[in-house]
């Protein structure tokens, strides 16, 4: 064999259908002509595909891998922004599950040994029957791409390797002996094996299940924040419409001791008149009298029954605000107990809804990375992108229009004393949740902290 022919270490990238399985092979001097724009996919227009860079070694055993996305716009071209160093995350990455030829080196969402790029990486399947590894192990088996395969059998032994066995051991072996030893062995080295690789796919498996359960928990949170703030301003509402309620009630009995007091006053007024009459005579005064008292008793009866009735419709409107308010405070109960059962479930179950949901649209943002839009939420993401993706992110929109500011141009947002910014380049922190205004966007110098530190 010619050194030309020499099998050697190959780099290919294998793409996932979205059935499963494995619908495009090319090795990695194809793949970078592809994001060079010499050729197109146009099977992969206007899609989001899932892609695995792997490493062969000559006897057909992976050695490495790197799960990543690749965007295809409506012509089938890649994503021209696309830059992940495939070979770089391939060679610093993590011990993974061993497919032949020992542990690879794996890269993938949750073991990602550069930061900036976990957001552009996906977990591959561990489970039993849909297996993305053993996938990827069988296909590169099959040897489609028509790799040099290294021969096992014309391997020679080094001469300097060869070494004479002293004249006390040349007797003939006991072969039954023999094979029970390499038996025993082989079996204790093929279950060390087995169970290395199952304890790795577990760690990964938990490591991915952990990870959901965490962002599903914030959000959980964070809604039942949202809704509690929504109805703690339906109670003050309430209440300060019970305040202007009682204010008014107020005015109308300050209006009626008013109108009682005119009322007597006219009745002292008339009184004076029928004295002055009863000079004129006692049978016209008695007829005054008469009259005067019945109109008099007929208006305050008048007056009394009219403020009775508005008294008594405000008293309805106080219990029906009153039944409204213990309603409210009934369902912040309601969703505390709701919000304590769904934290308390199972990883399990969690999985079981997350698996019926069908994918709809895929929107990247900063700091969220690749969206899956509902149906049901695209109403919601038209109003307010950001708003959509910073409830992903697990942070207010306040919070997240600071952090992507602050992520789009990474340095102090300080004022100095001259007007001017600061404008010291700082550390970019990647993750939303993890921004604090004024000591993230601000240099050691110009920290709250630090000027706290100061002050003191």
């Amino acid at each position: 064999m010619s050194m030309q022919n020499k099998p050697q270490m190959v780099e290919a990238v294998m793409f996932f259908s979205e059935r499963g399985g494995i619908c495009k092979q090319m090795f990695f001097t194809e793949f970078e002509a592809l994001l060079d724009g010499v050729v197109n996919m146009p099977e992969f227009a206007d899609q989001q595909m899932r892609v695995a860079y792997i490493s062969i070694n000559p006897r057909l055993l992976i050695k490495a891998a790197v799960f990543f996305y690749l965007d295809f716009d409506e012509k089938g071209a890649p994503d021209s922004g696309w830059n992940i160093p495939l070979q770089a995350l391939a060679e610093r990455a993590g011990r993974g599950p061993d497919l032949g030829a020992g542990p690879i080196r794996l890269a993938c969402r949750s073991q990602c040994p550069v930061s900036w790029h976990q957001m552009h990486l996906w977990d591959p399947s561990l489970t039993p029957g849909n297996n993305d590894l053993a996938l990827l192990r069988d296909v590169v088996k099959r040897n489609s791409l028509g790799l040099l395969v290294e021969d096992d059998n014309t391997q020679a032994v080094a001469l300097e390797r060869l070494q004479m066995a002293s004249e006390d051991k040349w007797h003939a072996p006991d072969p039954a002996q023999d094979e029970a030893v390499k038996a025993g062995q082989k079996l204790d080295q093929e279950h060390r094996l087995k169970t290395a690789q199952l304890i790795k796919q577990q760690r990964l498996r938990i490591s991915s299940l952990g990870q959901q359960r965490e962002e599903e928990l914030a959000k959980l949170k964070l809604a039942h924040e949202a809704h509690n703030k929504g109805l703690q301003g339906q109670i003050q509402g309430l209440q300060q419409a019970l305040r202007q309620q009682e204010e008014h009630n107020a005015s109308l009995k300050a209006q009626l001791a008013v109108q009682a007091a005119s009322f007597q006053t006219a009745r002292e007024d008339m009184t004076e008149q029928l004295r002055a009459l009863e000079l004129d005579g006692r049978s016209e005064s008695d007829s005054l009298r008469a009259q005067f008292e019945g109109e008099m008793q007929a208006k305050i009866v008048s007056a009394v029954a009219e403020y009775k009735e508005q008294i008594a419709i405000r008293d309805v409107e106080l219990a029906y605000r009153s039944e409204q308010d213990t309603q409210a405070l009934q369902e912040i109960n309601r969703l505390k107990r709701a919000y304590a059962d769904l934290a308390s479930q199972g990883g399990d179950q969690i999985l079981e809804r997350l698996a019926k949901l069908g994918v709809v649209f895929v929107v990247y943002h900063p700091g969220a990375g690749h969206l899956t839009i509902p149906l049901q939420d695209i109403a919601a993401y038209q109003d307010n992108p950001q708003a959509y993706a910073a409830a992903k992110c697990f942070v207010s929109e306040e919070q997240y229009r600071h952090w992507l500011a602050h992520y789009q141009q990474p340095s102090c947002e300080a004022l100095l004393p001259s007007g001017e910014r600061c404008a010291i380049p700082i550390d970019r922190i990647d993750t939303p949740s993890r921004f604090a205004l004024g000591e993230s966007n601000c240099c050691a110098r110009h920290k709250a902290s630090s000027r706290l530190r100061t002050v003191s």
